[in-house]
C-alpha cells in the first residue's frame, strides 16, 4: 500500500469497541453552528465528537478509524486542519473521505462518524 496522506492505512486495537454515530454541526440546542463555514461547521463536528467520546470514557486517543463525509472536496483540507488539533497528527486513525450529493440538512457541509476501542483497565 502507498503511504496514507494525513491518515493511517491500518490500525489494530482489542478492547470495548465505541461507535459514535455520524456528527454534524449541530449545538446541543440543535442549532447549525458555521453557516457556510466549513471550518466552523468540522470543529463544531469534532466537539460533538469529543463529547460523545467522553461520555463512554474514552478520547480521541482511543479512535482508530474516522469517516468523514463532505458535500464538496474542495473542504477537506480546512476539515483536517481542525481534525488534526483533536487527533495525534503523528499517529492518526484510519479514515475515510467521500463526497456526497447532500446531508440531511442543505446547510450542512460535512458529517463525520468515530470508531474508538478503548482498553479498560
Amino acid at each position: 500500500m502507498a503511504p496514507g496522506n494525513g491518515y493511517s492505512q491500518v490500525v489494530a486495537a482489542t478492547g470495548r469497541i465505541v461507535a459514535v454515530a455520524g456528527q454534524v454541526a449541530m449545538d446541543a440546542g440543535g442549532n447549525l453552528v458555521g453557516q457556510g463555514d466549513p471550518e466552523a461547521q468540522a470543529e463544531q463536528v469534532f466537539e460533538n465528537i469529543s463529547t460523545a467520546l467522553a461520555a463512554t470514557g474514552s478520547s480521541f486517543g482511543d479512535v482508530i478509524k474516522l469517516t468523514v463525509f463532505v458535500t464538496d472536496m474542495a473542504i477537506l483540507p480546512d476539515v483536517r486542519r481542525v481534525r488534526d488539533r483533536y487527533v495525534d497528527a503523528e499517529r492518526p486513525p484510519a479514515s475515510t473521505a467521500v463526497q456526497v450529493v447532500a446531508l440531511v440538512r442543505p446547510e450542512l457541509l460535512l458529517e463525520v462518524e468515530a470508531l474508538a476501542v478503548v482498553v479498560d483497565e
